[in-house]
């Protein structure tokens, strides 16, 4: 019989589980869900000694009483261990929790579980799961004060009214050790099987991780391990009480060695590199300033300029930079053939932490742009792609009358709720368009969309037609994110030629 060992995350008690484990137990297996030290009713109260290595001992001590239960002799770690029939269940901090113990008792564990949280690695804090929230002074980190308190740890998405409720009433404060102590592991937990549940509510699903491995960024390539798998659930970050039924289903098909693996994913060539949709030869070599690329039409008089802001976060050490990605020497090219300059550049969006320093290179790079003499500074559109879409918010928001076009490509609209940028209402697009006034905004949207990013292209658009935006909104039929490279067809050629032509168009208005 399977023993799922249920740890919950920040301020919470394993009250959370109480519906998945019931389901569990239906299903026929054990289901005992946890309650750390300081985190709940029943359990004993925080010290000054609790911190995540003294959490990590309790769940060692679930997983030896649960061995010995099974047969596998007293809970000592000296004696020969049960066949391995446990899966060790973490969400959020919790998942920290249980990496640390999984290590600790690898031959015990059948399988680890992470729900909705990124694999942790020797040295790692849980703080950074919370971007700047350290208990000050060496006090508990309060426990959020209202339902909308909870935002600041993951979308609420789908949790019932009453649920939020009693997660509210029931949070407890964190002490402050189990987020700042580092986790410490050997190793030996990272040879075990191991399932991540990715809630698209929340964050990334399945394709965009797919696709970030592909591109062969370093930071995910241990994500393709073969003992790895994934499922992904359409809900927030509290899975168990926004869809215990479809999280139970997960947890037994994740025992079951079931899910998507990203091993064949790593060995495909990435799209980014393919070969961009249109044939655009080079009407001159281009110009490398620094950190940006100029294409010039072949003309000595001032023209109007295009800048592209590529998407991320890219990996520093990720090469070819996007500058040289076809897609982008592609529309650099293009526009110059149409007779406006191109501007491409390489911004420093290495992690969801540099949006600032990103937006601080574009504006750098317009700058540049329009000192230029062969340049018309008067007429300026930024065209952003991806999540590059986010470092549009401030033009939006105040644009300067020289920018007469905003255009965004499969874009990125709004920060995703696990960035930790709940209380930032910088990079939101779908909050700035609301002083875009009579700016020309030129959307592109790909029908195959990744969840996660439809979601803040659809607020987008509706709060740019409440607020009475100029807005052009150009579909893609079959598209997928990046098609101008993955999809070679008429309807994305065609869809790249009339966006280009409505760009250009409001650059001569």
């Amino acid at each position: 019989m399977t023993t799922y060992l249920l740890v919950p995350g920040m301020h919470t008690g394993g009250w959370v589980w109480q519906d998945v484990a019931g389901r569990l137990r239906e299903a026929g297996a054990r289901a005992e869900p946890v309650t750390l030290t300081g985190l709940g009713a029943g359990a004993a109260p925080a010290g000054p000694g609790t911190d995540l290595a003294a959490h990590v001992e309790e769940v060692v001590a679930l997983i030896d009483a649960a061995a010995a239960a099974d047969g596998g002799g007293a809970a000592d770690p000296a004696a020969p261990a049960a066949p391995a029939d446990i899966v060790l269940v973490g969400h959020c901090y919790g998942a920290r929790v249980a990496a640390g113990a999984a290590d600790r008792r690898p031959a015990r564990v059948a399988r680890l579980v992470l729900v909705d949280t990124a694999p942790a690695g020797d040295g790692d804090t849980a703080l950074a799961l919370l971007p700047g929230a350290a208990g000050s002074g060496g006090a508990p980190l309060p426990a959020p004060p209202s339902p909308d308190g909870w935002q600041r740890l993951g979308s609420t998405a789908g949790v019932p009214a009453e649920a939020l409720a009693r997660l509210t009433h029931e949070a407890t404060a964190q002490p402050p050790g189990t987020l700042t102590q580092p986790l410490r592991l050997s190793g030996a937990g990272g040879r075990l099987p191991a399932t991540g549940v990715l809630c698209t509510g929340n964050g990334p699903g399945i394709d965009t991780v797919e696709a970030l491995v592909r591109m062969g960024d370093p930071r995910f390539r241990p994500l393709a391990d073969p003992r790895l798998t994934y499922f992904e659930l359409a809900t927030g970050h509290w899975p168990m009480l926004s869809s215990p039924g479809g999280l139970t289903e997960v947890l037994l098909r994740a025992a079951a060695g079931e899910g998507h693996r990203m091993t064949a994913a790593a060995r495909q060539p990435p799209p980014h590199l393919a070969e961009f949709l249109l044939d655009v030869p080079a009407q001159r070599p281009r110009e490398r300033l620094g950190r940006v690329d100029v294409y010039r039409p072949a003309t000595e008089q001032p023209r109007p300029a295009v800048v592209f802001v590529h998407g991320g976060p890219v990996h520093p050490e990720l090469r070819p930079t996007p500058r040289d990605w076809p897609a982008f020497i592609g529309y650099g090219r293009y526009a110059a053939s149409l007779g406006a300059i191109g501007v491409t550049l390489d911004h420093r969006l290495y992690g969801v932490g540099d949006f600032g320093r990103a937006a601080d290179d574009v504006a750098e790079a317009v700058a540049l742009v329009r000192a230029d003499p062969l340049v018309d500074a008067d007429r300026i559109a930024l065209w952003c792609f991806s999540v590059g879409g986010l470092l549009a918010a401030d033009w939006l928001a105040a644009p300067p009358p020289w920018l007469r076009c905003v255009a965004l490509s499969y874009p990125m609209l709004a920060p995703l709720p696990n960035w930790g940028h709940g209380g930032d209402s910088r990079f939101r697009p779908a909050v700035a368009v609301r002083g875009a006034g009579r700016l020309p905004v030129v959307l592109t949207r790909v029908e195959r969309e990744r969840p996660e990013i439809a979601a803040t292209v659809a607020e987008f658009a509706a709060e740019a037609t409440r607020c009475g935006a100029d807005l052009t909104v150009i579909d893609v039929p079959g598209g997928r994110h990046g098609f101008e490279t993955a999809d070679h067809t008429q309807p994305a050629r065609e869809a790249v030629r009339r966006a280009m032509r409505t760009v250009l168009g409001r650059l001569a208005d």
